[in-house]
Parts: structure tokens; C-alpha cells; sequence
């Protein structure tokens, strides 16, 4: 059998042709006959009471089809974890921007005027914006517990610790909201039919999420709701749960008028009233012996989950599991906390929690070495995690990582050392201050602890009357190159040709349910699912004659056309089996978390202007251990995707909230860093290989996204002398603590004179 490989080549994308040439349809670009088009009508007050609700006479309201929460024929609610987020507020609104009530009208450019010709009277109740609001106010303002999770970690004795340490640092790290920004607005299309049920199409992640809340609040059952994605521009993660919402909407609408709905929100909508990464607070304390070696602590992590539930246990659980970092703590206390605030509910975000914490230990680290009198390389070196030790949740290392080795790599291919001395004889003269940050960190691959279980993930491989083979997966492509890879993956289980494998549009009607799209999952995961249910394709082939052990692509084709005339359709489907030394505990929190981790040290190199204070990122090296890589553009794409990601988190998007509202919704306020503020990312892979992984793969989506944060500002504090724990960093915030500073030596100097 003569098989030029195909994984770990780039092959060209499934989807790029389409996308290039215009021919990728996306959701704005399906009409449907005698289609309308609908709107929401949003809270105006972050908390309250509805009192009444007035339609301006200006306005032929007999025209319009208008849907409110008495309109729902099923429950009123987002069905996802919990169900405490109401599809259309009826009595009481807890955020701004809130829906009440949908409009829909034939005419799209009138609607915005109907909207506003929507009058409602409010009885507003106390508000809280802020976790420490939340902490203090909680029996005043909400008259009920307002934590809507908590977790808690224990491993060994910490108890202990303090009396055995030499030095006790203490540190606490916080992180703001981040706004996904992906390049196509949320918008989704509903159609139905008495008969038939509900059908929608949409840009999503998750089609089988859309599809569990579209049968809890249509009160249809399985096979009368269909979920169809379109092309989808950009996700990150915000339209892991969102979509549901904006289908309910559009699904409602299309009950009541009897005609499809288009609902396409326009970007100062979606950035306003949609998902974004949790604000966090990461407070440490941490027993340390005088050789710098960890011997113990505690960690409590707390994130803002705004008005309801909607997915912050699971983003609070992979933070908390991750705020210990790749290092080895013999005993630690991690204590847990989402609280509810009046904001619009926060989301899912690409690396969901672990950004939040990983930024908080590696700023944490760096203190660490301070106070021991140590470089943050050398403190590193003597904590990393080692293969037979164990994590925080108490899950022993075996893969053979070396986390020195990886270390080592990336200060050479950097040239932290050389650059360091440098810049340390440089920063005497001149405005621009220049320094070097290192940050090391893992993320682990697949839904926590016993979740991949819970799923029960189904994929499926389907041969054709054409001799090609078809993947059937609801795991879906919004840019990331999952029909890419994928199809790599079965084209080189069954020794094809790339261009003998295509991958089913995800149709709730058409695929099986294989899980959502998030979580670093695909790859790992449902690739493997896939790898295995090709194999039984072949097996198949084999047993009945058709194939023998050795064959050649156009065989295979020829014999897989012969099947399927002969026997009809020729399917082999896989399913989720856990591995036998996988096990999590979920009452202790205890246990293998991930099937597999991936490891990484990021360097990063910045100039502060101290005309402008502002900060440049000069130079990046990101270097990772991801098991195999299948595909070195996509990976090299996932990895620069993501440390831009990074940067804008580190240094440029700050999300301005009033009176839980966010302030700055437009793309010319809402700061991202463009190409121009992008440094040259030189980015290196490790390859162990993973035997839970498809071909040895590992996650690799989510993890560039945790280490460029806190490595951009360890090289800040070694570029100015002065650390900041918070962020985004902007430059008055810089201004501030230097002026602080310079206030303070004067007045040392002052008073030294005196």
C-alpha cells in the first residue's frame, strides 16, 4: 500500500475555495420567500420591576408581528446548564439590555424606528456591578444567595505550611471583561411549519445546544427541531451558548407571523448585549522555602458572572483547576467563586478561565522570585511539574514532559539572556525602556473531568455511492480548519487521497450529536472518533471481501462503490469510550481533569515609551508541546491567532461598564491591536505525541491564549522597576504608578533634607 502521508502537511483548506472566491454563504446572505425581519426591544435599567409597557400611536404597530414572554408555547428560558436566564424577560429585568419583547416587519430599515417607539415604565430596584459589591451587598441587594458556583480544591495539608516557610508572598491579580470581536455579527434564521416543526439556520458553534433550547422553549420534541450552521465568521468561543438565545427569538417570531425570521444584530447590539470573558480576582498566598521551592498555599479565584449562570461553573471550574499553573504544589487550597452581578450575563472566551488564573500565577511567580531573591527563569526551573509528580487536583504527570528542556529552548530561541543584559545597560539612557517576560503554563485538552463521559460523543463516517468517504460530525468550522483536519484525519486512516474525504454541513438532522465545538476538543477528541470509525469503514471493506489488507486509493473507491450497490448505505459509527485510567471525582474535585495537557513557555520582548507611556511588543516567541501537529499552517495560524488575542487582552481591550452597561460598543472606542501593532511571532513546536489524541494530537486552539498576558507584563516590570497586577494595562495606568512613584522618591528626598 503505497500512501503519501497526509497529516502534518498543510493541505489546502476544504472551505477556502468557497471562501475566497464569495461563494461561502453566510447567514445575511440566505433569503428566504416572504421572509421578515426581526428585532429586540432591550432593558434600559440595569434592575427592576416592568410596569408597563406603551406603544407610540405614531407607529402602525398592525403591521409589526410582536412577541412577548406570553407568547412562549414552551418554558421561558435558555435551557443550557441552568435554566435561570429567561428567553424574554416577562416581570422583572436584572441587565441592561435585557430583551422584553421582538418586533418583526417585512421592512428591515424600519424596524430601528419601531424599537424606539417602545415606551416602558420601570420600578427600579438596588443594582450591584462589581464582585466586591456582590461579596458586601448581597442580602441587601438580592435578598438570596447570588454565588452562582463554587469550587473547592484540597491537596495535602496546608494548614501546616506556614510555620515550615521562610517567606510567605502574598499577591493579588485581576483581569477585565474582553470582548470576542469575531468579524461576523451573531444572526440566525427561523422557518415554520405545523407539520414539520422549527428549522433555523445560524453562525454558531454548538448545534446541538441551539437544538436542546429550541425544543425546552418551542415545547417540540427532538425531531421537530432542526439546527443548520452556516458558514460561520469568527467565533471564539461567543457563540458557544449566545446563539440560542438570538434562535429563541427568531424561532418565536416565526411561530407567531407564520413566516420565516431574520434576526442579524448589527455590531454595536452585538457588542453590547451579547457574552464576553469574565472579569476576574486571583488572591495568593503561598508558602515558600528559602531555596525558592513551593511548599504550599492558597489560592482563591473569583469571577464576575453577571446576571445569570449561563456557563460560569464550567468557566469557573477550568480557572480553578489551572490556577496553580505547570508547577508542582505538595499541598494548596484553591477556593472558587462566580458571583452574580447586574451586567449582561458573561460567556464562554478561548481559553475559558484559564487566561484569568494562568495570568495570575505567572504575575504571582515573578513576586515569588523577588522577594527569594531569585530570576524569574530560576524560580520556574525549581517548581515546574515533573513526569510522577502531581497537579493540584492530584493527577500524576505521565507524559514525558520536561518542562527545563522546554524552558531552555525558548530562552535560547529568544535570547532572553543576551537581551536582558543589554537592555539592563540601555533603559540608563533615553525614554525607551525595554524588558523581557517569560511566561510558563499548560491547558488541558477536552471537557473537565467527567464531562467527555457525560457527553458520549457520536461520530460517524459514511462511504458514498461515489467511492468518497464523508464525515458525519456536529463539530463545526468558523475559521479555526476543523473540516480540514478532520478530513485529514480520515484520509489518512483509510490510506486516501485528501481530496477523497468531504465532511457533512452540521445538520441536527443529518449528523450525530458529537459534541460542541469548544473546550479544545475537536482534534483530540472527535478526532479520534473519527480515526476510528474510518478504521471501521475499512474493517468492513475488509471483512467482506470487498478490500484486501493492502490496497491502493482508486481500490478502495472501486470497492466502496461496489458496497454500497450491493448492500446500501455503508456507514461505521464511534462513540465515546473513556479511557480505563482516566477517573474524576466530582464530589472531591479530584482526579485526572484532562486526558492530556499542552504545555508551553512564551517569551515576550517590550518597549515602553515613557513620552507616551505606552507599551510596544517588540518580539514574541511562543514555543508549545501539542502532541503532533496535523496541519503546520493551521497550528501556526492557531498560535498567532492567539497571542493577538493576547496582546489585546494584555494591553489594548478595555471594556468601559456604566451602571452595568457597557459604554464603549463601536470598533472606534473598543480598542483591539491592529496588524500594525503586532510584533514578528516566532512560533515553535514541541511534538511528545498523545496516545488519547487523533495521529498523537492534542488541543492546541485554547492554550495560546493563556501565557502572552502575564508574559507582557513580567517584561513591563522588567523594563520599568514597577509591577502591575491588572489588567488591560493602558497607558494612564502607567502614567499613574510611575507619577506615583517619582511622588514618592521626592518626597523621601524631601524628607531626608528636612
Amino acid at each position: 500500500m503505497n500512501h503519501e502521508r497526509i497529516i502534518g502537511t498543510a493541505v489546502p483548506r476544504k472551505e477556502g475555495r468557497d471562501k475566497v472566491t464569495g461563494k461561502a454563504l453566510y447567514v445575511d446572505d440566505m433569503l428566504l420567500p416572504d421572509m421578515l425581519y426581526g428585532a429586540t426591544v432591550r432593558s434600559q435599567i440595569p434592575r427592576g420591576r416592568i410596569k408597563k409597557i406603551t406603544f407610540n400611536p405614531g407607529i402602525a404597530w398592525n403591521e409589526f408581528v410582536i412577541v412577548s414572554a406570553k407568547d412562549i408555547p414552551g418554558k421561558n428560558c435558555i435551557a443550557l446548564i441552568g435554566d435561570d436566564q429567561p428567553c424574554l424577560a416577562d416581570e422583572f429585568v436584572n441587565h441592561p439590555e435585557e430583551p422584553i419583547l421582538l418586533l418583526a416587519h417585512a421592512d428591515r430599515h424600519g424596524l430601528r424606528k419601531a424599537v424606539d417607539a417602545v415606551s416602558i415604565e420601570y420600578d427600579p430596584r438596588p443594582a450591584i456591578f462589581t464582585m466586591e459589591e456582590s461579596e458586601r451587598r448581597s442580602e441587601i441587594v438580592w435578598g438570596a444567595d447570588n454565588i452562582f458556583k463554587t469550587y473547592r480544591i484540597e491537596k495535602g495539608d496546608v494548614d501546616t505550611v506556614w510555620e515550615r516557610a521562610d517567606y510567605i508572598v502574598e499577591g493579588e491579580y485581576s483581569t477585565g471583561a474582553q470582548e470576542q470581536l469575531y468579524i461576523e455579527n451573531n444572526g440566525m434564521i427561523a422557518a415554520y411549519d405545523a407539520q414539520q416543526g422549527i428549522t433555523v439556520w445560524g453562525s454558531l458553534q454548538c448545534p446541538y445546544y441551539v437544538h436542546k433550547a429550541l425544543m425546552a422553549l418551542c415545547n417540540l420534541t427532538a425531531e421537530k427541531v432542526r439546527v443548520v450552521q452556516m458558514e460561520t465568521g469568527g467565533a471564539f468561543g461567543g457563540k458557544e451558548d449566545y446563539p440560542s438565545m438570538i434562535a429563541g427569538h427568531a424561532a418565536l417570531l416565526a411561530i407567531k407571523s407564520g413566516k420565516p425570521v431574520k434576526i442579524v444584530y448589527d455590531r454595536a447590539e452585538d457588542m453590547a448585549a451579547t457574552t464576553k470573558r469574565h472579569p476576574s480576582r486571583t488572591r495568593h498566598r503561598t508558602a515558600v522555602s528559602r531555596d525558592g521551592k513551593i511548599l504550599g498555599g492558597e489560592i482563591e479565584f473569583t469571577i464576575d458572572g453577571g446576571a445569570y449562570a449561563t456557563l460560569s461553573s464550567v468557566v469557573l471550574s477550568r480557572g480553578a483547576i489551572h490556577a496553580g499553573g505547570p508547577y508542582y504544589w505538595p499541598n494548596v487550597r484553591i477556593r472558587a467563586t462566580a458571583l452574580a452581578t447586574n451586567a449582561p450575563p458573561h460567556g464562554a472566551f478561548r481559553g475559558f478561565g484559564a487566561p484569568q488564573s494562568i495570568f495570575a500565577m505567572e504575575r504571582h511567580m515573578d513576586r515569588i522570585a523577588q522577594v527569594v531573591g531569585l530570576s524569574p527563569v530560576e524560580i520556574r526551573r525549581r517548581n515546574v511539574l515533573q513526569p510522577g509528580q502531581t497537579t493540584t487536583t492530584e493527577q500524576t504527570v505521565r507524559e514525558p514532559i520536561d518542562l527545563g528542556k522546554l524552558l531552555d529552548r525558548a530562552l535560547t530561541l529568544s535570547e532572553y539572556h543576551s537581551k536582558k543584559e543589554r537592555f539592563a545597560i540601555e533603559n540608563h539612557d533615553g525614554i525607551i525602556k525595554k524588558g523581557m517576560g517569560i511566561a510558563a503554563f499548560l491547558h488541558g485538552a477536552g471537557f473537565t473531568g467527567s464531562g467527555e463521559r457525560y457527553l458520549s460523543s457520536v461520530v460517524g463516517v459514511e462511504g458514498c455511492a461515489d467511492g468518497r468517504v464523508r464525515i458525519l460530525v456536529s463539530s463545526t468550522e468558523f475559521g479555526q480548519g476543523t473540516k480540514t483536519v478532520l478530513c485529514q484525519i480520515a484520509a489518512e486512516a483509510l490510506s486516501l487521497r485528501y481530496e477523497d474525504v468531504t465532511i457533512a454541513q452540521p445538520d441536527t438532522t443529518q449528523v450525530p450529536n458529537s459534541g460542541p465545538t469548544v473546550a479544545s476538543r475537536t482534534v483530540m477528541v472527535v478526532g479520534k472518533l473519527v480515526e476510528s470509525a474510518a478504521r471501521g469503514i475499512q474493517q468492513t471493506l475488509t471483512v467482506s471481501g470487498m478490500l484486501g489488507d493492502s490496497y491502493s486509493a482508486e481500490e478502495f473507491r472501486a470497492a466502496c462503490r461496489s458496497h454500497v450497490a450491493q448492500h446500501g448505505p455503508l456507514r461505521s459509527w464511534a462513540k465515546y469510550e473513556p479511557p480505563p485510567d482516566i477517573f474524576w471525582d466530582d464530589q472531591a474535585y479530584r482526579g485526572e481533569a484532562y486526558a492530556a495537557y499542552s504545555w508551553a513557555v512564551y517569551v515576550a520582548e517590550v518597549a515602553v515609551d515613557l513620552a507616551t507611556y505606552s507599551v510596544s511588543v517588540s518580539d514574541f516567541v511562543a514555543l508549545q508541546e501539542v502532541g503532533r501537529v496535523l496541519h503546520p499552517v493551521l497550528a501556526v495560524g492557531q498560535i498567532v491567532g492567539g497571542v493577538a488575542q493576547g496582546i489585546g487582552f494584555a494591553l489594548y481591550e478595555k471594556v468601559i461598564w456604566q451602571q452595568g452597561r457597557m459604554q464603549n460598543s463601536q470598533m472606534t472606542n473598543y480598542i483591539m491591536p491592529t496588524s500594525s501593532d503586532l510584533p514578528p511571532m516566532r512560533v515553535f513546536f514541541e511534538e511528545l505525541g498523545n496516545v488519547h489524541g487523533a495521529f498523537g494530537a492534542k488541543g492546541i486552539g485554547e492554550l495560546p491564549m493563556d501565557g502572552p498576558a502575564p508574559a507582557i507584563l513580567n517584561a513591563i516590570e522588567d523594563a520599568l522597576g514597577v509591577g502591575f497586577n491588572s489588567i488591560p494595562l493602558l497607558p494612564e495606568d502607567i502614567f499613574e504608578a510611575i507619577t506615583a512613584r517619582s511622588s514618592a522618591s521626592e518626597s523621601d528626598v524631601a524628607s531626608e533634607v528636612r
